[in-house]
This record gives structure tokens, C-alpha cells and sequence, in this order.
């Protein structure tokens, strides 16, 4: 049996002048015509026949991007060239932020967490109504010779205020890192429709552009047979 060829075929890139294998270039039908005007602007000549490898063309792309979201909404932010830069490598911008936020959090954190989750329970409410009225009933009904908190339940008030006091700031502490945390994730949120966005637009800029072409070939189809229908 004949072993099959393997394709060695290259292709120059417009831009860069370098050679390249089918699988690395890009040909100019499938390049969006917003992409393709920059690069025409760039690097005149850019037309049919002519080829643009991946890393070029996503140079272009990136730079497509930018004008397009500055031309919507003026000055880009942070989180807007994130995604444009994301865009251009071909990379992820959705990230896992549970373990992230988990390996920056301190034992003290974790601590004011499972205290504001605890303080915020039924259990909590149930214990802490049961020691009260524990409390009360052994200072107030005389079970002991000499009650330790005699009414009016002084110690109690201490009690209750040194643990208001200590418990709203571990609150605080708590709710400021949920804060945090719901902070990051709406940007990761906000980059990833960003980039869903961006994607779709360019895919209906492509679409768009192929129906054109085809529609110029039918026409181009439709004319040559009414010239050779004239003809007979």
C-alpha cells in the first residue's frame, strides 16, 4: 500500500512576508471586512488571493475591537482591554474564583465567616434564647442561696454589650469580603458577556459578508445564463 502524501504547500502572509502551512494562514474570503479594511489601511494590496497568518490576523482583530468599543463608549477601562488582549491570544477570559478568593483568605477571615454564618443561624438564636432564659430563671426564682447576677441582671447587660460590641465588627469584616467577592465576580461576569458579545458580532459580520459573496456569484451565475440562453 502507498503511503499518503503529506502537503507541503505554503502560503505567504500579506503582512509579515513569512511562509506558513494551510492550517496556520487565514485566506482573505474568510477574514471579516471590518478586519479587513485595517488591514488594507496597513498593508495596501490586502485582497482576493492574498493569505494573513493567525497571529497577524488576530493583531488585527484586537485592534478592530478597540476601535469599535472606543467608537460605542468612549475611553476603555480595565476590564475592556482585558478582554481585548484575551481576544487576541485566543485565551479564556472566564476564571474559577472560588479557589482564588479562598487561597488569599486569611485564617482571621475564615474565622469572621463561620462567626457571622454561626451568628446569623437558628441554632444560634435557639442557644443563645436558651442560656437567657437558663440565666434569668436561676438569678430570678432563687435557685441558689446566693444568686451570682441578682435582678436587675447587670452582668447580663455586660454580657449582652461586650458581645454586641465584638460581634458587629466580625459582622462588618464579613459582609466588606462579601462585598469583595461579589465585586470580582461581576467583572469576570462583565468579561465574559463582553467577550460572548464581541464574538457574536463578529460571527454575524462574517456571516454577513459570505452571503454577500455568494449572493455575487449567483448573480454572476444568473448572467452568464441569460447570455447563453441569448445565444441559441
Amino acid at each position: 500500500m502507498t503511503e499518503p502524501k503529506i502537503s507541503t504547500t505554503k502560503f505567504h502572509c500579506h503582512v509579515c512576508q513569512k511562509a506558513f502551512p494551510p492550517s496556520r494562514i487565514r485566506p482573505w474570503v474568510s477574514v471579516r471586512p471590518g478586519v479587513s479594511e485595517l488591514v488594507t489601511a496597513a498593508y495596501p494590496g490586502w485582497d482576493a488571493g492574498k493569505h494573513i497568518c493567525r497571529s497577524d490576523l488576530a493583531t488585527f482583530r484586537g485592534a478592530y475591537v478597540e476601535a469599535l468599543l472606543e467608537r460605542e463608549r468612549g475611553e476603555l477601562s480595565d476590564l475592556d482591554r482585558q478582554v481585548i488582549e484575551s481576544l487576541q491570544s485566543g485565551q479564556l477570559v472566564s476564571q474559577n474564583l472560588s479557589d482564588a478568593i479562598e487561597e488569599s483568605t486569611s485564617f482571621g477571615e475564615r474565622m469572621a465567616d463561620h462567626v457571622a454564618a454561626f451568628g446569623g443561624s437558628w441554632p444560634f438564636i435557639i442557644s443563645f434564647t436558651a442560656i437567657l432564659v437558663i440565666w434569668i430563671t436561676v438569678n430570678a426564682i432563687g435557685l441558689m442561696v446566693r444568686p451570682f447576677d441578682p435582678y436587675p441582671f447587670i452582668l447580663l447587660n455586660l454580657v449582652l454589650s461586650s458581645l454586641a460590641a465584638l460581634q458587629a465588627p466580625i459582622i462588618m469584616m464579613s459582609q466588606r469580603r462579601q462585598n469583595t467577592r461579589d465585586r470580582i465576580q461581576a467583572e469576570n461576569d462583565y468579561r465574559v458577556n463582553l467577550m460572548a458579545e464581541l464574538e457574536i458580532r463578529q460571527l454575524h459580520e462574517k456571516m454577513d459578508h459570505q452571503l454577500a459573496q455568494q449572493w455575487d456569484k449567483l448573480a454572476e451565475l444568473q448572467q452568464i445564463q441569460i447570455e447563453l440562453l441569448e445565444e441559441r
